[in-house]
């Protein structure tokens, strides 16, 4: 499966794309989208949507992964952006047919390191790991996506190495409603 992982943003917005043959997953490409700060609103959004099209169309995903907006943010301005931003990669996964998944950085937190308040390097550090890489990809942004699709891979990678997740990563899916729960017999 071809997961294309995308932490959104107005000024940077990552992307990965990961291939994910279980057990396994492989870094096929990651890079940023970079719009102009000095540009007004709708020509940025413009940009984005341009590129995210680009990236969807060069890369075949087969599912597009997106960071959750959360609720707390101590910039209101900040979460309006960001929903711009979000909208407009939104629109081009339906254009294109593209299934969506949407996690809050908690649960891809918790899914690759164990622990929903983890630091941003633990969880590019378990991306370097579970990916075979030589060190986390730059900017932060790209590594962030690639994160998002070892969070979706996760439960599939799990399932394909030992039969079942573990009871903890199967509750913290389940609890968020990325999985299922599943029934004990």
């Amino acid at each position: 499966m071809r997961i294309l992982g995308i932490d959104p943003g107005l000024n940077c917005t990552g992307y990965g794309l990961v291939a994910h043959d279980p057990p396994s997953a492989r870094l096929v490409e990651g890079g940023v989208i970079r719009t102009d700060a000095s540009a007004s609103l709708e020509v940025r959004l413009a940009t984005l949507a341009q590129g995210i099209r680009g990236v969807v169309s060069d890369l075949d995903p087969e599912v597009m992964v997106v960071e959750d907006l959360y609720a707390k943010y101590e910039h209101p301005r900040t979460a309006i952006l960001m929903g711009h931003a979000r909208g407009v990669i939104l629109l081009a996964a339906a254009e294109r047919g593209l299934q969506v998944a949407a996690y809050p950085a908690s649960l891809v937190k918790r899914a690759l390191t164990g622990h929903g308040r983890a630091t941003k390097e633990q969880v590019a550090s378990m991306v370097v790991h579970l990916l075979g890489l030589a060190q986390a990809p730059e900017p932060r942004d790209v590594t962030d996506a690639l994160a998002l699709c070892l969070c979706h891979a996760a439960p599939m990678r799990l399932e394909g190495r030992r039969g079942a997740l573990p009871e903890r990563l199967a509750r913290a899916l389940a609890d968020q409603g990325a999985v299922p729960r599943r029934e004990r017999r």
